[in-house]
């Protein structure tokens, strides 16, 4: 592993990027919306537009990794995001009375970029490396990473929006950038479908049908988690962040460090997980579930009580929930499936990722209408269904070794060490 250092650095740098150019609009929505002139729910629309087209494109994404090689499509995408971050950002220029939906057209084509960007990150660390453990502590830096953007996010965001509203956008050019040039000089992980033939379309189809036929029951119950777990940190986030500055006058910068203190308790348990997990399935399975019960327990907690300090608190053990259970999807996820369809599958699962992002801020806007508790009680619930399907539909094997339905063709079998009970 510590010979492939830097193209760890490199790939993180994707996820590290394509956070901050989504989560650190979050604090700075409700002054998007006074800037504007728009209603809170239409606000929430900056960050769903984004994950809405990216999860219509991510499949695809997957399979021209799988048939062009993941820096061909990892590169394009940088470049994508970077120029939709500039067009949003050219709003203010261009014409104010048309800036919402130039931020919303800009915010499209961001989604597009991102969709060809992280999720092929996943697929691509397991091609890097060949140790199962290796390729769960890649995963962990990964997955660290990305945390750390959605800490560092809301304090980057409110210090951005010090300078203007339309700052955050025209940064997102610039992170881009900077990511494009470390993936493009320091990666040197093999290119898929260099060594073997190159699936086409026909095959693509074919093989999300077979794999979801084999393995659709375990794959779907880490699906619904993953989606889950987004959902309510985006709405989490969406929600504080109104409330902060609505109800207790907290803005700027100090609001995104307060919004920063859950996210990194989320990094940090992040990047302990994957440190440790290793390759055991049954302690993945496990850690995963002890995640979701944490989160459950947390956000149920938060509806019983209103004290900003207290919800704060509440918040750190949700976000340590969700920090354990991710590293472990991840590894389940990447780990189980051949090389030849990872790209696909691992795009899948990205989607149902996005879903979670999409759906999380326009919901809660809508749930604030009925109050604090309506809000926390109906998200603890989601959380508890996300708790169950870890609980009962991930049931690793005493094995540690291949089980059937292994790699089609890759280069080496696929452990499929979990399995779903009969009905």
């Amino acid at each position: 592993m510590e010979k492939k250092k830097w193209d760890l650095i490199s790939v993180a740098s994707i996820p590290l990027i394509m956070t901050l150019g989504n989560s650190m609009l979050i604090p700075v929505l409700p002054m998007l919306a006074r800037e504007l002139g728009i209603t809170t729910f239409q606000v929430s629309l900056i960050i769903t537009v984004y994950a809405v087209v990216a999860i219509v494109l991510i499949p695809l994404a997957g399979f021209l990794s799988d048939r062009y090689g993941r820096k061909r499509v990892i590169i394009p995408s940088l470049i994508l995001a970077g120029l939709g971050g500039a067009l949003s950002a050219s709003a203010y220029w261009l014409n104010p009375s048309w800036a919402y939906a130039i931020i919303l057209a800009g915010r499209f084509l961001q989604g597009i970029g991102a969709a060809g960007a992280f999720p092929i990150v996943l697929p691509l660390v397991g091609d890097m490396f060949r140790n199962e453990s290796d390729v769960s502590k890649g995963l962990g830096v990964v997955e660290t990473s990305n945390t750390f953007g959605k800490v560092l996010s809301p304090v980057l965001g409110s210090a951005l929006a010090l300078i203007a509203w339309y700052a955050p956008f025209a940064s997102i050019p610039v992170f881009c950038t900077v990511s494009l040039l470390l993936v493009a000089f320091l990666v040197k992980a093999p290119q898929s479908g260099e060594e073997e033939e190159k699936p086409r379309l026909s095959s693509f189809l074919h093989s999300i049908g077979s794999v979801l036929k084999q393995k659709g029951r375990w794959l779907s119950a880490i699906f619904m988690v993953g989606g889950i777990s987004m959902f309510i940190i985006f709405g989490v986030l969406f929600y504080l962040s109104n409330v902060l500055e609505e109800v207790y006058a907290i803005d700027g910068i100090r609001k995104g460090g307060v919004l920063a203190i859950p996210l990194g308790a989320l990094c940090t348990a992040s990047f302990i997980t994957g440190k440790t997990i290793g390759e055991n399935k049954k302690r993945m399975k496990w850690v995963s579930t002890f995640g979701m019960l944490l989160l459950t327990g947390g956000v149920f907690a938060i509806g019983l009580y209103e004290g900003i300090w207290l919800l704060v608190g509440l918040l750190v053990l949700a976000g340590i929930g969700i920090g354990v259970a991710l590293p472990c999807l991840d590894a389940m996820i990447t780990e189980g499936i051949g090389k030849k369809q990872r790209g696909t599958v691992t795009s899948l699962y990205s989607s149902m990722r996005f879903i979670g992002v999409s759906l999380g801020p326009p919901a809660v806007s809508l749930l604030t209408a009925y109050g604090h508790r309506i809000v926390f009680f109906t998200l603890s619930g989601v959380c508890a269904a996300g708790f169950l399907v870890t609980l009962l539909l991930i049931r690793p094997k005493q094995g540690q070794g291949a089980s059937g339905g292994g790699d089609e063709g890759g280069e080496r079998p696929a452990p499929i060490p979990w399995r779903i009970p009969a009905r």
